[in-house]
Order: structure tokens, then sequence, then C-alpha cells
């Protein structure tokens, strides 16, 4: 079985234009990105570093969960999750906020999957931004008109394009 060390190790899987993950089973699983996931990308973790103190934007986040390694394609983490889990790769635990951005390639129930998968590893919030721009934040309780952690983030990220 694959392992994530595996995979940073393997040269052949370096400058590859798609995000890597593993499965249950070990197996790589690639979704291509699109130029406007990578905007949206870039986008939310510039309004999450301004409207959060005392953590951590972090692109592409490793996180291992029972069905493998998922990378949120955002996340923000307190200084206390990153004291904890700082030198893990890829965390043991999901950092407070996971953000998935839509790619054409994505299908509904995966996205379904890894809120599901982040949130039983911990998050409080994960969040989707769809290929129009739309946030939707969701928690335990379910979907959330708009995020209990960051109550001034919009429901609506406007590319400057």
């Amino acid at each position: 079985m694959l392992r994530w060390a595996d995979v940073l190790k393997d040269k052949s899987l370096q400058n590859l234009p798609y995000k890597i993950e593993l499965d249950a089973k070990g197996r790589i699983v690639m979704t291509p990105a699109s130029n406007r996931h990578g905007m949206y990308q870039s986008q939310i973790g510039i309004l999450l570093g301004r409207l959060l103190r005392g953590g951590q934007i972090i692109n592409e986040c490793s996180i291992e969960t029972a069905s493998g390694v998922k990378v949120a394609d955002v996340a923000w983490a307190s200084s206390a999750f990153l004291k904890k889990h700082r030198d893990q790769t890829p965390f043991s635990s999901a950092p407070e906020i996971c953000v998935e951005i839509v790619s054409p390639s994505n299908a509904y129930t995966e996205i379904e999957d890894k809120i599901t998968l982040y949130l039983a590893k911990g998050a409080r919030e994960v969040w989707v931004c769809d290929e129009q721009g739309n946030v939707t934040f969701v928690n335990h309780s379910g979907k959330l008109p708009k995020s209990k952690l960051v109550a001034r983030f919009p429901s609506k990220i406007r590319l400057a394009v």
C-alpha cells in the first residue's frame, strides 16, 4: 500500500498539474484543476488571512482520513492546532476550517464525502466554493447560512478578471 511519505518522495509525481490524493487502499487519485480553481483558492486564502488572526493559512493541506489522504484546497489552522500538529504530513487531524473548491472534474458525491471526512477528523467548518464563486458553509449541524467562525466572510467570491 502506498503511503503519503512515498508520494512526497516519488520524483515522477512532482510538478504534476494535478492535485494528488490517496484513497483508502493507497491508490493515487489525481484531480485536474482549472485556473479559475486556482484563483478562487488564492482569493479565499487572502480573505481568511485578512479576517482571522492567531493561525495560519495552508494551501493544499494534506489530512489523513478514514478514506485515505485528502487534500483540502485551503485550510485555516489555529496556532494551538499548529503547535500540536506542525511537523505532521499529512495531518492526523483536520484544521479548524477546510475549504474545497469545486473543479469541473469533481463529482458532487466526492465533495460530500470530503465534507464528512474533514468533519470526522475535527474540522469545525468545511466550506465549498462552486465554479461560480458561491461559498456554502457546513458544520456538524449541517449547512449554515454563513460561517460561524468567520462572520464577515462573503458567500460569493468575486474574481477580479
